[in-house]
């Protein structure tokens, strides 16, 4: 097993088991879905991001807002697009 692979099974446990169900969904499935194709530079933004405590991730994936300027802006986007959640927080229906 390589370092690389070792890091996207612990990027998707962190994902997955983050201590609330709805943490745990909106990561976990991001991570399964999307893991395998990550580069480096992918990865280490995705485990910063798993790092930050779920308050302030939940706020983020479902108000698209981020705290300043921040570099994970791009990733909590790219979860929220692919939650299908819209401008306002909630699931695109349409």
């Amino acid at each position: 097993m390589t370092d690389m692979d070792q890091r996207r099974r612990r990027a998707a446990y962190r994902a997955a088991h983050r201590g609330t169900k709805e943490m745990d969904w909106l990561l976990g499935r991001y991570a399964d879905a999307h893991l395998a194709g990550m580069t480096e530079a992918d990865l280490d933004v995705l485990e910063r991001l798993l790092a930050l405590p779920d308050p302030d991730l939940q706020s983020w994936i479902m108000t698209g807002q981020t705290k300043g300027d921040n570099d994970l802006t791009p990733l909590v986007a790219r979860i929220r697009a692919y939650h299908g959640l819209n401008s306002q927080g909630e699931a695109d229906r349409s």
